[in-house]
């Protein structure tokens, strides 16, 4: 799971294995798989770091080199 901030400020964990797409309009939306969206105050290069961050820790990322 990665952390996200709503824009309430609450934090929010995600499986960043459902996202499927990342929209700036102008805040930053997430849309699922499931085809919820999620507005968050990250940046998507914050997201994607901690995207790759995540898939280091379990193990997915040597996959992708």
């Amino acid at each position: 799971m990665i952390e996200v901030t709503r824009l309430n400020g609450k934090k929010y964990w995600i499986n960043p294995h459902q996202i499927e797409c990342m929209e700036l309009r102008p805040d930053l939306t997430l849309t699922l798989l499931s085809g919820r969206t999620i507005v968050v105050s990250e940046t998507p290069e914050q997201i994607i770091d901690r995207i790759v961050e995540y898939r280091k820790r379990i193990g997915n990322y040597s996959q992708e080199l």
